[in-house]
């Protein structure tokens, strides 16, 4: 694999989703399969496609992930994550734009790189270790769903 399509030391940020999926009042959260933050809650996205739309690749990242189909709503926000090395050179730098979204149907699993899948309640989010940067995004998300949860 060559430097502009690593994923450890990317030759230039690579293009993210992620989806904040509500089913009812509770949230989707994946426990990550692969670095960075392996093992750790998150939720469910990955990179964009060479072809594929921002608002394809969530649907698809979705799928991937837990095995449902999703509506997807508007943007929530647009973030980047920058994880350096102990050098300080970037190891990891992901663009990702964050989707609301509702959920449409399918059996919930851990399927592809997550090794974990569930629906977390909107008042049991805060006692995750969740990082700061996805905490955000969930409120964000919530307030735009408001009355909708």
């Amino acid at each position: 694999m060559n430097a502009a399509c690593s994923r450890e030391y990317p030759a230039r940020p690579i293009c993210g989703v992620g989806a904040v999926v509500f089913r009812a009042d509770a949230v989707l959260l994946i426990r990550r399969g692969n670095p960075p933050r392996r093992g750790e809650w998150a939720l469910p996205g990955g990179a964009v496609e060479l072809g594929e739309t921002w608002r394809d690749a969530a649907r698809r990242e979705v799928r991937e992930e837990c095995g449902i189909e999703i509506i997807l709503g508007e943007v929530v926000d647009a973030v980047d994550i920058v994880q350096p090395d102990v050098a300080g050179k970037p190891q990891y730098h992901y663009a990702i734009v964050d989707f609301c979204a509702r959920y449409a149907g399918g059996e919930l699993r851990a399927t592809s790189d997550a090794l974990d899948a569930r629906w977390v309640p909107v008042t049991e989010i805060a006692a995750l270790a969740l990082p700061p940067l996805t905490q955000n995004v969930i409120a964000r998300a919530i307030q735009l769903n408001g009355s909708n949860l």
